[in-house]
Formats: C-alpha cells, structure tokens, sequence
C-alpha cells in the first residue's frame, strides 16, 4: 500500500512509450522508505533532545533532512492522482477521504488512550475530554499528515475546471508566504499542497526524471553530490527557509530522493528501505508507541550516555517497533488495526492484497 492508498501499478500514469512495469514501481517503495524513515529519525530525535535537555550528533542529520522530507512526501502522494481524479465522487470520497478518515479516528483514539492519564495529571479528565475533540479540528500529533491528504485530494479535484499552471502558481504563493496563523490545517496547507499538487501535475517528469537515473547513475550521482552541497550549505547558513529558497529546495530535495530512491532501486541496496516503503502507513500509524517507549527506558535508566546515540536507537526502535506491531495485529487477527473493514466502506470494495485497502 503506498502512502497515499494507492496500488502503484494500477494507478501509474500511461506515458508515451512507457514500459510495462512491474506490480509495484521499486523506486517509488524506496523513496517512501526513506521518506518514513526520515519521519521517525525527525519525532524520535527531537523527543528525545528536548526530554535530555541537549542535542546530538542526529541532529543534524534532522537539520538536513527538514526542507525536502516532508515535501517529497506529498509529492509521491499526487504521483498516481491523474488515474483516479475523473472518478465518480462516491468512489472518490471512499478511496480518497474516509479511508485516511478510518485510520486517523482510530488511531488517534489510540494515542489518546496512551497519553490521556499525563493529561489528565495536568490539567483533569475534563480537559482530556477537550483535547479529544480538538483533535477533529486540530490534528493530533503525528497524525497530521494523513488528516491533510484527504483535503487536498478533495481540492484537487474541486479545482479541475481552473488552469493548472494557475492553481500551481497560487499554490506556490502560499508556500512562500510561510503563513503561521497557529492553525495546523491552515498552516501546513499553506506550507505543502504546492508539493502534493506538483506531484500531480508533473508525474510525468518525475518518471522521467527517474528514468535518466536509472539509464545515467554517474551523472545522477553528480547531481546528487551538487545537492547536497547546496541543501547543506543553505541549511547551515540559515538561509533555507526564506521564501523562494524553502520552494526551491523542497523541489530539488523531492528530485534528490527520487535520484536515490531509483538507484538502490538499479542497485538492489539496502532492501529494508524498500520494505518500509512497502509498509509506510503501518509505520507511519504505529511508530509513535515503540518510539516513546524507548525514549523513556533509555533517558530514565542512563544506560546510555551519548544523546546522538540513544537518538538512533529510538529511532530504530520506531521503525522496527512499527512492522513488529503490524505482526501481532494480524496473528491476534486485529487487522482492523491497520485495514479498513467492510462496514467502513462507501463505495464498492475491488478484491486487493491485505494492506492494499485502497485499491
């Protein structure tokens, strides 16, 4: 299942003179492994900076990461829209909008459950009560991202009748606008639809893109060493973030993904990054316990000194916590926990693998 709920073969754009391909499209599952892995290092790091009070030699691998890791996110999500946008609303709304619904009611119900007693111990079970319920306007969490991509599949198609170039350019707007109202749906909408539609309206240059890579590695590895160099250097000097720039940036950070993602992909590498891929919304949903879990046995035992290191840990007890997590679900037989049943489905459902609800 890809991140966006999506069977890549089924839903990949038809180019001119494009080849059959197989089930899945291998770089796709590597650039969102990557793209996960970089989530949790991301929430791991940070949690664990801010709980010890200083910082690690991680962080910096999260400095780096901050102007493409979310942005190339959303544009793998728009890659396959242009398949699926002309379907009727009923099917639409079902692949596109209540089924990212299920998985954020239930999980963060879940999260809830965790934390609600530190809530409580705060500020009374009133106030958890409220928290709850502001998490169906405010997004809880780590969970914002799989509220935000049912609005913007929803106006994405809403805005069909308009010029692309001129959605892209308003979208672009917004992005370098770096609006902060406090509001996450306003403020990351503002900040990434101009990805997600970008995905959208050039899914066929990013294929492309991918291709070259695939057909020149030493020329795309030169690109990729330029890039870093620039992204590194604009970070460390502050500059990243200044409108225009954070545009830029996130661009070329997607296309540098896609670049790696396509040549472990001709190369057979670091196959693990391949199966995150393959499993990113069971990783994306459950990370959050494993990761917190960890993070407190280690600062709380002191077995552990360096910062940097208990940061990697963390961050691999997320990832691998995640998939061990997604075992058990279906050995308990709680597929629920990460497949939409039946009863929670609008539109026709098409016979698909597990996982592959969407679809």
């Amino acid at each position: 299942m890809t991140i966006n709920g999506t069977s890549a073969m089924s839903e990949r754009p038809v180019f001119a003179g494009a080849s059959a391909r197989p089930d899945r499209v291998d770089w796709i599952d590597y650039a969102k492994g990557i793209c996960i892995v970089m989530v949790v290092m991301m929430h791991s790091v940070l949690g664990v900076e801010a709980a010890a009070g200083q910082t690690g030699f991680m962080h910096a691998f999260v400095a780096f990461a901050k102007p493409f890791r979310m942005p190339d996110f959303f544009l793998i999500s728009g890659l396959f829209l242009a398949v699926v946008i002309d379907r009727d609303w009923r099917t639409y709304l079902d692949r596109k909008v209540v089924h990212f619904a299920y998985f954020y009611l239930l999980w963060v119900t879940i999260q809830f459950g965790f934390k609600a007693s530190g809530f409580a111990a705060e500020a009374g079970w009133r106030h958890v009560g409220y928290l709850y319920l502001e998490s169906f306007i405010e997004p809880f969490g780590t969970l914002w991202f799989i509220y935000l991509l049912p609005i913007f599949f929803v106006v994405t198609k809403l805005s069909r009748r308009i010029p692309p170039m001129a959605v892209w350019l308003v979208a672009a707007a917004l992005e370098m606008a770096h609006g902060a109202t406090g509001w996450t749906v306003i403020d990351e909408f503002c900040g990434r639809f101009v990805y997600f539609y970008s995905g959208y309206l050039f899914a066929s240059y990013v294929f492309a893109q991918s291709d070259r890579s695939r057909t020149n590695p030493a020329l795309a590895l030169i690109g990729l060493a330029l890039w870093t160099l620039v992204n590194g250097g604009l970070v460390m000097s502050g500059f990243s973030e200044w409108p225009l720039v954070s545009l830029a940036l996130g661009l070329a950070g997607a296309g540098a993904i896609i670049v790696i993602g396509t040549l472990l992909a001709r190369m057979q590498w670091l196959n693990f990054l391949r199966y995150c891929g393959e499993h990113s919304i069971v990783i994306y949903l459950a990370f959050f316990l494993p990761m917190a879990t960890t993070r407190t046995l280690l600062l709380r035992t002191g077995l552990i000194a360096d910062i940097g290191v208990v940061s990697l840990i963390v961050t691999v007890a997320g990832v691998a916590g995640a998939v061990i997590i997604w075992r058990l679900a279906l050995a308990l037989r709680a597929d629920f926990l990460f497949e939409r049943p039946d009863a929670f489905w609008i539109a026709p459902k098409k016979a698909a693998p597990a996982l592959q609800a969407a679809e």
